[in-house]
């Protein structure tokens, strides 16, 4: 179990399924809006395959007084490029008013232990901010741009 505040809960988005399109619309806002053709409605049919806590893809949501803070994923793959790297932390998002407050690192942590559970041996991320997951244990994997990093998680 993951310590975290005793009010923020942390829960399986095919459990709190009324909270998608809030979630859906919090990724597509932080990673979609400059992507042609990509909707809030295009990413909330992506997570609604989501829909076991045994296999991927996962879909975790912390929720603070019944309302979604922040979401992160765990897919199969999220880099054409590197098909080798499986699976893939992806969709991390926080709500911006309460960023800094441990949400982030709580659904990291949650994550992972799916991850574990899962028997799987590392998970793999991309972030232009790779002090947060190197905090949480991230090890570099390749750094592609200057602003730009792939990581792992060596579970």
């Amino acid at each position: 179990m993951v310590d975290r505040p005793i009010s923020l809960q942390v829960k399986h988005l095919h459990d709190v399924p009324w909270h998608a399109p809030a979630v859906a619309e919090m990724i597509h806002r932080e990673f979609w809006t400059d992507k042609p053709g990509a909707t809030a409605a295009g990413m909330q049919a992506r997570l609604a395959t989501a829909d076991h806590p045994d296999r991927l893809p996962l879909s975790l949501v912390a929720l603070h007084g019944g309302q979604p803070l922040g979401v992160v994923n765990l897919v199969n793959d999220d880099d054409e490029n590197r098909p080798q790297w499986k699976p893939w932390l992806a969709g991390m998002v926080v709500h911006k008013a309460w960023r800094g407050r441990g949400v982030g690192s709580v659904l990291v942590r949650e994550l992972l232990e799916h991850a574990r559970r899962l028997g799987l041996p590392r998970v793999y991320l991309g972030t232009d901010d790779p002090g947060f997951y190197t905090r949480l244990g991230a090890l570099e994997q390749e750094q592609l741009r200057e602003d730009f990093w792939f990581m792992r998680f060596d579970l």
